[in-house]
């Protein structure tokens, strides 16, 4: 391989793991787990695996002759930094156990297990990717596996190799795929167990027990690192307004975190949007008011950060999309008959099936957007938001309502923009220090989980603000984090996602000081990521985790 510098370098660096890792492992069971709602339904669809206990970690005994263990690994969904790392870990793990172990990866994604496309993954593969980025190893897919024949195809492969276990690396949507497997595997006796890591760099998948997922320290910081140039030019050129749309559909933990760090003047939380109910023409109002505040000092430029799924949240929009998403669900017959209508007659026929109210904003927006609403869905049936430029949408709104309040008498400067959308710039970035632990830790972690023949759990690695010696290892059962949600117009057990917390530290200090940040120039500039020197720069994690934890 033609490898960099950096890559020649981050290749010796040792991962740093719980004390709880170091020598063998007892596992001790906690207390018994619930849904966090749902309960009943919940115990109902997953009577083989609901209810286990929490487990954790402690110094243990060694064990003989232990037997070999032979372990699938999955890589699903959308890329996150460190996912390398989660493999090696696994690796290492059950070549400690017993060297005999083997591991084998399935290619592209899901969609590997079913179509029966591996390879075993061997000492000089596994070394030629630790600490980088990227899921090049094995490639990932968004295959969702949710029909019977899948999962018995499978098992079929899983005999085939003589696995004791599948690691599924992936976000909400992925781990409750492996619940869902655990699940049938059980209630049809097989030994197949199924464990789940988790990740996703936006943010969402993160609970009591899953402090936070891997690859957002990571791709917070990227981001942060080019918000902070752009600061940076905007603070020298001092003439455009840039508008960042960053990555994250279902909730704003990346616009806060980067927020945090870096102190633009505008930061939308889209969760706040939604609770104070507001309108797209009130956001923009919001948006032109500091604009022109700016300018009154003789600054007509800045930075805003906008949420991906903003366009979710705000409520008439909201419901807007939930009536597409019934009208349009797969195999109803009013998606059939839209499907044959001309694209050019589709916003009509559409606006004459939803309310008078949804109708009236859906005839509102640009086609573009209104097409994507309607058209572009993704395997789990959402509307793709990644692809509506909302930063586009936003900048023009502002600057037409720039023009009336010019009119007015309200507004004296001069609106120029810029737009940006960062997400894949982040995704397979070289692994932070903190994600390069984290990961490695949570791939050990699985290794163990599946070496005492546990199923339907996810690794756990908590008290993560604390030096990695102190970092606390264990297992969550994945029934613990779910719920009931309509999907393709049907309720579905799936994992509650976490959205950002309005009475939570992490925004409370951000709405402290937002004022300050919005009408003064306060910005901050991170630069890139630092691999090599003092730990308070090197091994820094979230001002996320720093403010949930109080430190």
């Amino acid at each position: 391989m033609n490898i960099s510098a950096l890559q020649k370098e981050r290749a010796k660096y040792q991962p740093k793991v719980p004390k709880s890792l170091t020598g063998a492992v007892k596992l001790v069971e906690g207390a018994k787990t619930e849904s966090v709602a749902d309960q009943a339904e919940i115990a109902k669809l997953f009577p083989n695996t609901y209810g286990m206990p929490l487990i954790s970690f402690e110094a243990g005994e060694v064990k003989k002759d232990r037997q070999p263990l032979n372990v699938g690994v999955i890589l699903s969904g959308g890329q996150a930094p460190g996912g390398h790392n989660v493999i090696s870990g696994i690796f290492d793990g059950i070549k400690k156990l017993n060297p005999e172990s083997k591991l084998y990866g399935f290619l592209g994604g899901p969609g590997g297990l079913v179509d029966h496309k591996y390879i075993e993954l061997t000492a000089d593969i596994i070394d030629d990717y630790r600490n980088t980025g990227g899921f090049d190893i094995i490639g990932s897919g968004r295959t969702k596996l949710e029909e019977d024949w899948q999962y018995d195809k499978g098992l079929e492969i899983a005999k085939d190799l003589d696995l004791n276990s599948l690691v599924i690396i992936g976000g909400d949507d992925s781990n409750t795929n492996a619940c869902v497997l655990a699940e049938y595997y059980a209630a049809k006796g097989e030994k197949l167990q199924v464990i789940g890591c988790p990740k996703t760099i936006d943010g969402d998948l993160k609970n009591e027990m899953i402090e936070t997922s891997f690859g957002f320290d990571t791709a917070t910081k990227v981001y942060s690192e080019l918000i902070g140039n752009i600061q940076r030019d905007a603070n020298s050129a001092k003439k455009y307004w840039h508008f960042i749309k960053l990555m994250g559909r279902s909730a704003s933990h990346i616009g806060l975190e980067c927020a945090l760090k870096t102190q633009p003047n505008i930061t939308l939380i889209s969760e706040e949007v939604e609770e104070k109910q507001q309108t797209l023409d009130e956001v923009v109002t919001y948006m032109a008011e500091i604009v022109a505040k700016r300018a009154e000092n003789g600054d007509n430029f800045g930075v805003a950060l906008i949420p991906e799924g903003l366009i979710e949240f705000i409520p008439e929009m909201k419901i807007l999309i939930s009536e597409l998403n019934d009208l349009l669900a797969e195999g109803t017959d009013s998606e059939k008959e839209f499907k044959h209508l001309k694209k050019s007659h589709r916003v009509e026929w559409v606006s004459e099936h939803i309310t008078p109210d949804s109708a009236k904003v859906l005839l509102s927006l640009p086609t573009g957007i209104a097409n994507q609403l309607m058209l572009d869905r993704d395997p789990h049936g959402n509307v793709q938001v990644s692809l509506i430029e909302t930063e586009k949408l936003l900048g023009e709104m502002v600057d037409t309502k720039l023009a009336e309040m010019k009119e007015a008498g309200q507004y004296v400067g001069k609106f120029g923009t810029q737009y940006h959308f960062f997400g894949y710039e982040g995704r397979c970035a070289a692994p932070s220090n903190f994600d390069a632990d984290y990961c490695y830790s949570l791939g050990y972690t699985a290794s163990v989980l599946i070496s005492d023949g546990l199923t339907g759990y996810m690794a756990s690695v908590r008290n993560t603000t604390a030096p990695a010696d102190d970092w606390i290892a264990g297992g969550v059962p994945v029934t613990m984090m779910m719920n009931m949600e309509k999907r393709h117009g049907h309720m579905k057990p799936v994992i509650q996602k976490a959205l950002v917390e309005l009475d939570g530290a992490p925004y409370k200090y951000f709405k402290s000081k937002r004022g300050e940040w919005a009408y003064n120039t306060c910005f901050i500039y991170p630069g890139p990521i630092q691999y090599f020197g003092p730990t308070e720069v090197c091994d820094v994690t979230t001002e996320t985790l720093k403010l949930e934890q109080a430190k």
